[in-house]
């Protein structure tokens, strides 16, 4: 299976991990390179995709909703789409706020391309699932059929979308892989609304605030670089065995929030303590996945390691907040502009 000369399209394409793997399929020099994304996190994050429009200038950007069967069939046909990257969903925070829209809104999307490829209008799909369709660990560490039990509707809808997805695998024959990445990080990761504990972290400490843990800070979570995603992703694409199966995405360790916090007010030089809130409503305990099976079927082996894929985040964070305002602030320090 290869991508040189195919016309993709990926679903959610201007966020954190979709505009990584954008960036990783121009690399593969595809015919047609084409994103579909909402924006409903804003429409500020059309900066991700600049990297990927100055090396792929002809890459088309739809402003749309992907649980719209009719437009993404109209799109599918337009643009005559090989291969569906499904990256579209809304994220896990909201869904402690809206849950029922999250939910309907996830799983809508699954069933939207499960079926305009059962109709044969593309050849195949690339799904992304999530950890948290597992919810605590009860196993270490977690493999792909370890019980599904999450915590959230968001986590819910990622197992809805998966069950549907290997329903058509097995009833009509799709060509659908399932992805499922445990906690992913890196640039681009949002920092405004929802945003996630690294991104969070290192934004309250710029601005000269002190870092917020959530209860205890025990809760462990399993941290993989978004390139290594980016790169298992065309790498199951590419491998025929994943067909029918869902791939644990890890780096096959854990670390509590308190490490980890503690890990990124180190390299920033803050030393001011930390503050504690009440826990989140249905936040994991404990994440710890297995990627043997990833191992077995694509060879899968993480190049970055957390540290430095850890500094890359950092400066990608400080480029950006100390670009976008007329002041910032660094371990305490002003630093004007």
């Amino acid at each position: 299976m290869k991508i040189d000369g195919s016309r993709i399209l990926v679903t959610g394409g201007a966020g954190f991990i979709g505009s990584h793997l954008v960036d990783r399929l121009i690399d593969e020099r595809p015919e047609i390179l084409v994103i579909v994304d909402n924006f409903y996190l804003g429409e500020d994050k059309i900066r991700n995709l600049s990297p990927a429009k100055l090396r792929f200038p002809s890459l088309k950007v739809y402003h749309k909703d992907a649980t719209k069967i009719r437009l993404m069939k109209r799109i599918l046909k337009k643009e005559s789409i090989d291969v569906v990257f499904n990256l579209a969903a809304i994220c896990l925070p909201a869904s402690l706020i809206k849950p029922k829209w999250v939910h309907d809104t996830n799983v809508a999307i699954a069933s939207t391309f499960c079926e305009l490829l059962r109709e044969d209008h593309f050849g195949t799909l690339i799904h992304f699932s999530s950890s948290e369709a597992y919810g605590s660990a009860e196993q270490i560490p977690m493999p792909e059929d370890h019980p599904l039990k999450p915590s959230t509707p968001y986590g819910a809808s990622k197992i809805a979308s998966d069950h549907l997805i290997l329903s058509y695998c097995t009833t009509f024959g799709i060509d659908a892989s399932i992805v499922r990445p445990f906690n992913i990080y890196g640039p681009r990761q949002n920092e405004g609304t929802y945003a996630a504990v690294i991104p969070q972290t290192i934004t309250r400490i710029l601005q000269g605030e002190p870092p917020v843990i959530y209860g205890d800070g025990l809760q462990t979570r399993d941290y993989t670089y978004v390139t290594d995603l980016a790169e298992a992703t065309i790498k199951i694409y590419k491998v025929k065995a994943t067909r029918g199966r869902v791939l644990n995405i890890a780096s096959n360790s854990e670390m509590t929030i308190k490490e980890l916090i503690s890990k990124i007010a180190k390299l920033m030089n803050f030393r001011k303590p930390v503050l504690y809130e009440k826990p989140r409503p249905g936040d994991v305990r404990r994440f710890f996945g297995s990627n043997s099976l990833a191992k077995k079927l694509i060879n899968y082996k993480p190049k970055v390691d957390f540290e430095e894929g850890l500094k890359h985040t950092i400066d990608w964070y400080r480029n950006l907040l100390c670009s976008t305002t007329s002041s910032c602030r660094l371990s305490g320090k002003k630093i004007s502009q």
